[in-house]
């Protein structure tokens, strides 16, 4: 078991890195056929081909290859052990060396972390992944996702709080404002937005994590859809040049809430190829 969870996490990390999943891939050529700029159409069609071309060859998607950031699923049956855990890290290890990661971990203290002045580890393991995020499911697994998180959406996005005033509408107003701001200023568009609504700012981030690993790009919410509409009307679209298709599709997902007059909202713009995501079972 301890060798077969650090391999089977090695090569669901070099997946996500340098796959798109059958849906993404679908709402690509829905997205192509619908496109009425052929500029934009252009750039769509060649994100798809470099998105094949990087499936084929097992290579990132892109140059920034991203942050790791990991959500365990618990069956009711299922336990967790330390071990396990360091398994799962040293699983991300190999990951990053096989994709290749890109090195861009900081060495140093704390202060030579925050200003970079300790120099970068030339390992591609050398970048930590996030904190995991676990929870539990009703099906009997133990299941791992794995999501490669880029800088430029991390710079775009935005947790803060929102008066809802007892109306939805506004939150969904203040969402869009901030998925369009994000969008044109992020560049690396057509986007997938993914939100979380949550009590605390820990909350909604995590709930936005969420939101992308169980979002559907052929399931859609009303809410998702209309998120979805009024960005694409802002015509920012395919790497700003204009055009239908500036977000993909929205993943939204609505935590427990408390009696307050705010709402803690989480956006993050996906970049054109995120979520960066791939799934792997534990073993029985």
């Amino acid at each position: 078991m301890k060798n077969d969870i650090a391999s089977l996490v090695r090569d669901t990390l070099v997946e996500a890195g340098s796959t798109f999943r059958a849906d993404k891939k679908e709402a690509y050529r829905k997205a192509i056929e619908n496109e009425r700029s052929d500029r934009a159409k252009w750039v769509l069609q060649t994100i798809l081909e470099n998105a094949e071309a990087a499936e084929e060859n097992r290579g990132p998607l892109c140059d920034d290859t991203g942050i790791p950031h990991l959500l365990l699923e618990l069956g009711p049956e299922r336990a967790l052990t330390g071990r396990m855990l360091e398994q799962i890290r040293e699983g991300v290890r190999q990951g990053l060396r096989k994709l290749p990661g890109r090195p861009m971990g900081i060495l140093g203290d704390d202060c030579r972390r925050i200003d970079q002045s300790g120099g970068l580890d030339p390992d591609p393991a050398g970048v930590e992944p996030a904190p995991i995020l676990i929870r539990n499911c009703e099906e009997d697994v133990l299941r791992l996702h794995i999501l490669m998180f880029g800088g430029g959406p991390a710079i775009r996005a935005k947790t803060y709080r929102v008066f809802h005033k007892h109306d939805t509408r506004v939150v969904l107003d203040e969402i869009v404002k901030w998925a369009t701001e994000g969008v044109a200023q992020l560049g690396c568009s057509p986007c997938t937005l993914g939100v979380g609504i949550g009590r605390s700012h820990y909350e909604a981030a995590s709930l936005m994590l969420q939101a992308l690993v169980d979002g559907k790009y052929g399931v859609q919410s009303d809410m998702e859809r209309e998120i979805t509409k009024r960005v694409n009307e802002s015509n920012i679209g395919p790497l700003g040049l204009r055009g239908d298709t500036s977000v993909i599709a929205t993943f939204l997902k609505v935590g427990p809430q408390r009696a307050s007059g705010v709402r803690i909202v989480c956006v993050r713009p996906c970049c054109c190829f995120e979520p960066r995501i791939a799934t792997v079972d534990l073993g029985e």
